[in-house]
């Protein structure tokens, strides 16, 4: 093949890869690929969970038809109404009906905090057995490097040894729910990244709180506002807050 076949051959390779990355990308736990044939799924039921979240996050479409889940799993509506009905009933899906009050009309929507849920405790399960393993060999247990493990095994990263997972703990209480690996995540590069202190992203949670908008993205505006100021403390934080809470009044 000369060198002009070559390029083209590339050219085209990356044309083709260019329109695929401008569809979109799906962001899928790899928890639940690591976890599925131990929660007793199958790779096709495993698989229709991902398009799911690929609806969702890519197309903004929370409860695709049984047609256009054919289209993308080339599965019969029979089956996927089966593999649909198995998920639903071991608790992994559900389905809510939601209202559009602008538009005065109902519609269901597919919820995975069934799967989030399983996927979590079988995270905090493994946590727990590797504390018990390390602690049997006498070693001690960082809570926050099996997060980093999981999410990036090339890199784990120090941290302090009993405050990161108290402070996953606190979020997961505050939400109500465990935190999806994309969150801790998040929090561990508020800690080893931003070198935010904790007391400072607790104190951050509460402001979200307070101000009735509990998700991680307004949190991560508030430190980040907090650093442009030149926050760096608790103290600093609650002189700041109330600076501004004083001149809304």
């Amino acid at each position: 093949m000369n060198h002009a076949s070559r390029a083209g051959e590339t050219n085209t390779w990356a044309a083709g890869a260019s329109a695929g990355m401008n569809q979109g990308m799906a962001v899928i736990p790899y928890a639940l690929l690591r976890y599925y044939h131990a929660m007793g799924m199958n790779s096709s039921e495993c698989m229709l969970l991902i398009h799911l979240l690929a609806f969702q996050q890519v197309e903004h479409n929370g409860f695709p038809s049984l047609e256009e889940l054919q289209q993308v799993t080339g599965t019969g509506s029979e089956t996927l109404a089966m593999s649909l009905q198995k998920l639903m009933k071991e608790g992994f899906l559900a389905i809510d009906e939601h209202t559009d009050e602008e538009r005065g009309i109902q519609y269901e929507r597919y919820n995975l905090n069934g799967l989030y849920t399983r996927l979590g405790q079988l995270l905090a399960k493994e946590s727990e057995e590797e504390a018990e393993r390390l602690k049997s060999a006498g070693m001690s247990y960082r809570g926050i490097d099996a997060v980093n493990r999981f999410n990036s095994p090339a890199s784990p990263k120090a941290a302090p040894e009993q405050e990161e997972p108290n402070l996953f703990r606190i979020f997961e209480k505050e939400f109500g729910r465990p935190l999806s690996p994309m969150e801790l995540q998040m929090i561990s590069g508020w800690v080893d990244e931003d070198r935010y202190p904790n007391e400072l992203i607790l104190l951050a949670l509460k402001e979200a709180v307070f101000a009735g908008k509990v998700h991680f993205r307004y949190i991560d505006r508030i430190l980040l506002e907090w650093s442009r100021n030149r926050v760096r403390t608790a103290q600093d934080a609650k002189a700041y807050t109330q600076k501004f809470r004083n001149i809304g009044r």
